[in-house]
């Protein structure tokens, strides 16, 4: 897992055309929140390896982050064929993030 955001933005419709189980990681490289954060989402993923993450940079004039009305860092929106199933802001632990991942697996 890259412990960098992606500067580079995929499309919107894009995300929304994307088959399975899609991870989308919002925030930033100097966030400490989202630093924080990496071992917590890793460790929730580790059990999803089909699962695509994607850590994407966020911040103002980032118009997918605004798509999703994402307001904190990180953000995880957890989507399954193109639709959002859940959300976590500011995890905490892997139990969060397990829970949200469960949801669009289930």
């Amino acid at each position: 897992m890259s412990a960098t955001y992606a500067t580079h933005q995929p499309e919107r419709a894009e995300i929304d055309g994307a088959p399975g189980l899609v991870v989308l990681d919002f925030g930033t490289d100097w966030c400490g929140y989202c630093r924080a954060a990496v071992p917590v989402i890793a460790q929730a993923l580790a059990a999803y390896p089909a699962a695509r993450h994607l850590k994407v940079e966020d911040g103002p004039g980032r118009p997918l982050g605004r798509s999703f009305r994402v307001k904190l860092w990180p953000t995880v929106v957890v989507l399954k064929d193109g639709q959002e199933v859940a959300r976590v802001v500011r995890p905490a632990d892997a139990g969060a993030v397990s829970e949200a991942l469960a949801m669009a697996v289930a």
